[in-house]
């Protein structure tokens, strides 16, 4: 390409101006105008990059995209003053005089376009993309982003940044995933901003002209996505930047966190209670006060004399240990990992070469220099120290890096793939890097069993590596829903396995909150309660009796459902949707869905209707979308397209199920290494749509599952014909059951036909699970336990063979 012949000083605007060069490539086009080079590439029909750069090379980002081009049939069309890309799902004009880009749909239809005054334009270093906004525009996404779940009329800032005790509308937080959603006409895109900058999204705020994203250096490297749903732009996205791994069972269940349990006695305690209180349970961290003046690779001698022992009494008790890993190496001759990360040049330092110190838990520290791949492989190594103690899991925090002070300067070096560079690129993927190490090294010391890595940090492609929590949240209703709505956010941005600290980190929750703060997590893909030193005690025995009882039974359904929330997990590798949805993916031009009374709603597992609500309302308005819909503790119909008011006491979290809904279910558990009674219970919500339910089982633990050892059975539900259609059974594997109880709600029938066999069921006047608590403040005859009706249910050995059920 031609050598540029300006720069923007910073003094004022400039514009990308005039095409004076362009030449086609193998999957789309570059060229030049005199302010920059560009080039556009197609990755899929759905999937459009768009790369300008005022140096003669571009520099893209190593860390967030793992595809590469493919063939689609990309047609080129040249005009007088436009160029015209043409995929099966997209039609981008590329406009000459000046540069700008219109995408339309294959009928014409503007999706997306340019400001084309702006365009694409420099103030200074400063690259930013200006798009006009369409009619009754929204956009959702963004990642871990507070505020409303429509981002219309607001800006945010992508820098990652430790920020205690934030509040419900503080940016930036933790994490960046420069990603969003736009929807308007009943259309939807994707824009991902592939730059590790510090960025900007500014949706309209301060101005009514254009939105437009800013990163404060680097290339304009973004990349456009259009397809017919919400669902499917998601699925592009994180077929470019990956899809979580499928994770060991034993994340699923609920994990117990504190700052800090010790010393060892106490970890031992709390695994004792669980068991004795009859409360699932399947992981206890240990925080920072688990190591030695907070050192990692340690453990405090005198807290933990023998970790080893104690880790294996967990164990025998059914127990996973997960251990937090800050980035902050003490700066303390003698300690090992300090030793050797100065004699292999394996720390962030200054330009001058001097090793880069700040403060931390232990004190002053160097950090590891995890853009480093020998960095990354050294950290791998260390790992063994935890592997031979026994650990299962690893926590990586602090990792945005944060440090006393909250102020990283920006000089310092990190070699980011060999580029060398400050950082000012280095910080948001930082995090990401460090969560990468802790996930190769738990592969390397164990490579046999599935990792479990929690990140607080990270970006764009963080679900390759590590589920996420939304950090230092406070105990408050504002904050509960807060993080409902970053969960859900999260989702919409590729990341499926992510939660919040039940009960708040920050603070002391109430006997209300924590109770239904639980009741809202037991539907959450991370299942963890975590709580801060100096507070008083908060597990879920710690709030009375009529806490604990609610609590038990809540966390007793998750454990019901895990067949079908390990299912879901399964789904979530293979089309990168989340488990927690807000309810823009699938009704994303339902209007009402976007009020701030209905916002915090979503679907779990595609199925249960979640409706949060704080702990001290006693009723509260639902929203229920198309479709018909089954409250979950009675089995009673709504019609949706209406808002209904439903009882909400502390025991009875408004969920309800939808019309069509396959619901697989087992006996109770303590622990998911427990084994079940050997009966699958399906549930099957009576509707005139069709529906499928894939069940999935593997061992659980280990990579067996890709080489064909695994259990999966489509089971399809055709509401017309009132059938119910059970696959013949894919994997090497045996289930795990060896009998299926199909529980048939709303509607009764006396028999039904098992291939052409009728087979009489049996009358069950149950909800969906039993009474929840004996303290529910509902007078006797309003339990919704002894209000259930039109359910039966029949037996059935479950064989590996098709079959089919057919209802009169």
């Amino acid at each position: 390409m031609p050598t540029l012949t300006k720069k923007s000083s910073g003094k004022r605007n400039i514009p990308i101006g005039t095409v004076d060069f362009w030449e086609t490539t193998s999957f789309g086009i570059k060229g030049s105008t005199q302010q920059a080079n560009f080039k556009i590439t197609v990755y899929e029909p759905n999937t459009i990059r768009v790369q300008v750069s005022q140096e003669d090379d571009f520099s893209p980002n190593p860390y967030s995209v793992v595809t590469e081009p493919a063939e689609t049939g990309l047609e080129i069309e040249e005009y007088d003053s436009y160029l015209k890309l043409k995929t099966g799902k997209i039609h981008l004009e590329v406009h000459l005089y000046p540069f700008s880009l219109v995408f339309k749909t294959t009928n014409g239809q503007v999706i997306n376009e340019d400001d084309s005054a702006f365009a694409i334009s420099w103030l200074g270093t400063e690259v930013s993309t200006y798009k006009k906004v369409q009619h009754d525009e929204r956009f959702i996404g963004l990642g871990e982003k507070t505020g409303n779940l429509d981002r219309a009329g607001k800006a945010y800032v992508n820098w990652n940044t430790d920020y205690f005790a934030y509040g419900v509308g503080d940016d930036p937080l933790y994490m960046s995933i420069p990603f969003y959603i736009g929807l308007h006409h009943g259309l939807s895109y994707g824009i991902f901003l592939d730059n590790t900058h510090k960025s900007t999204f500014n949706f309209g705020a301060s101005n009514n002209r254009f939105i437009y994203y800013a990163a404060e250096d680097g290339d304009m490297d973004y990349y456009f996505f259009h397809d017919d749903t919400v669902g499917q732009i998601i699925g592009a996205y994180t077929h470019l930047t990956g899809k979580m791994q499928l994770p060991p069972i034993w994340s699923l269940g609920f994990q117990q966190c504190r700052y800090s349990y010790y010393p060892d006695s106490e970890v031992l305690s709390l695994a004792d209670s669980f068991r004795n209180k009859n409360m699932p349970a399947d992981v206890i961290y240990l925080d920072i006060h688990h190591m030695e003046k907070y050192k990692v690779f340690t453990f405090d001698g005198e807290k933990f004399p023998d970790p080893k022992a104690m880790i294996k009494s967990l164990k025998d008790k059914g127990f996973k240990v997960v251990v937090i890993m800050d980035p902050g190496i003490k700066t303390d001759p003698g300690y090992g990992p300090y030793d050797e990360g100065l004699k292999e040049d394996l720390f962030v330092t200054y330009p001058d070469g001097t090793v880069y110190e700040a403060q931390v838990w232990p004190g002053w520290c160097a950090f590891p220099d995890f853009t480093n791949p020998n960095v990354r492989e050294w950290w791998t190594e260390k790992m063994e120290f935890y592997k031979t103690a026994g650990v299962d899991g690893y926590w990586t925090d602090m990792n945005e890096p944060a440090s006393w002070g909250q102020f990283t300067p920006n000089l310092i070096d990190f070699h980011y793939e060999g580029e060398e560079v400050s950082h000012r690129k280095a910080r948001n993927v930082y995090g990401m890097q460090m969560a990468r190490s802790a996930m190769e090294g738990s592969l390397r010391q164990n490579g046999s069993q599935r990792p479990f890595i929690l990140t607080r940090s990270g970006f764009s492609g963080i679900q390759r590596y590590a589920a996420a929590w939304t950090g230092d949240n406070v105990s408050s209703e504002e904050h509960m829903l807060a993080g409902i709505r970053l969960v859900n956010s999260l989702g919409l941005s590729g990341v499926a396995f992510s939660g919040y600290d039940v009960g708040g980190f920050a603070g002391e929750a109430s006997k209300s909150l924590f109770a239904r703060w639980i009741s809202i997590a037991a539907f959450a893909p991370l299942f963890r309660a975590h709580s801060m030193i100096n507070t008083n005690d908060s597990e879920p025995w710690a709030f009375g009796e009529e806490v604990e009882e609610i609590s038990r039974n809540y966390m007793k359904l998750r454990y019901k459902l895990l067949p079908t929330i390990y299912s879901a997990f399964y789904k979530s590798t293979l089309d990168g949707m989340p488990l927690a949805k807000s309810l823009a993916i699938d009704y994303p031009f339902d209007n009402i869905i976007f009020d701030t009374a209905f916002q915090n709603q979503y679907l779990f597992c595609d199925v249960f209707l979640i409706a949060p609500v704080e702990s001290h309302k006693e009723i509260t308005k639902v929203y229920l979308p198309e479709g018909d819909w089954y409250y979950l503790f009675d089995s009673k119909k709504y019609h949706g397209n209406q808002v209904i008011y439903k009882d909400c006491p502390t025991s009875y979290l408004p969920v309800f199920v939808k019309a069509g809904a396959i619901i697989a279910m087992q006996s109770d558990i303590r622990h998911t290494g427990e084994q079940h009674d050997g009966i699958l219970r399906i549930h099957l919500y009576f509707g005139t749509n069709e529906s499928s339910h894939t069940h999935y089982e593997d061992d659980g633990t280990s990579f067996e599952y890709k080489t064909g050892k695994y259990f999966k059975r489509n089971i399809k539900w055709l509401g017309e014909e009132k059938t119910l259609v059970f696959d013949s059974p894919e994997g090497a594997l045996q289930s795990t059951f060896s009998e299926i109880k199909l529980y048939i709600h709303g509607k009764y029938v006396s028999s039904v036909k098992v291939n052409g066999e009728s087979i009489k069921t049996q009358e069950e006047d149950l909800a969906f699970i039993e009474r929840l608590t004996d303290f529910d403040p509902l007078p006797e005859h309003l339990h919704p336990y002894h209000t259930a009706k039109n359910t039966c249910m029949i037996s059935i050995p479950n064989h590996r063979k098709a079959f089919e059920i057919t209802f009169d």
